[in-house]
């Protein structure tokens, strides 16, 4: 039996938000089953993506919980900002040292997305001119 989500009425922002936290707690206990070597959160993304990519699940189906979650961004990060208050020796030369390899992880990050992203789109590019010519 397929649920088809995308064909009932807009959930409410509530329902919405609960929906999102049970595929995180989905995700979380997909992990600690399997054993898996990442964050059960990016398990339960994957998860709602899966969903999202088998056409079981539309997006409007989450999307004002997700708005909501993106909104109040700042109250998540508030524990990172008193960590940081109870080590002051990131207040430093440490600190700086951190936030250089977070800007240079970034950077590379980046860089070879943007890579790989300008790699596939001229072979897509190519393949899509091969097929126009043999027409």
């Amino acid at each position: 039996m397929r649920i088809r989500l995308e064909n009932r009425p807009r959930f409410s922002r509530l329902v919405q938000i609960v929906f999102l936290l049970a595929f995180w707690q989905a995700g979380e206990t997909i992990v600690r089953l399997a054993h898996l070597p990442l964050p059960g959160a990016i398990a339960g993304m994957l998860l709602v993506l899966a969903l999202f990519t088998i056409g079981a699940m539309n997006t409007s189906s989450v999307q004002r919980g997700a708005e909501w979650f993106l909104a109040e961004m700042l109250l998540f990060l508030v524990p990172a900002v008193l960590a940081l208050l109870d080590h002051g020796e990131f207040l430093g030369i440490v600190g700086l040292k951190v936030i250089a390899v977070i800007l240079i992880g970034t950077v590379l990050v980046m860089g070879i997305t943007a890579m790989a992203i300008d790699v596939g789109y001229r072979l897509m590019m190519r393949r899509g001119a091969l097929r126009h010519v043999g027409n």
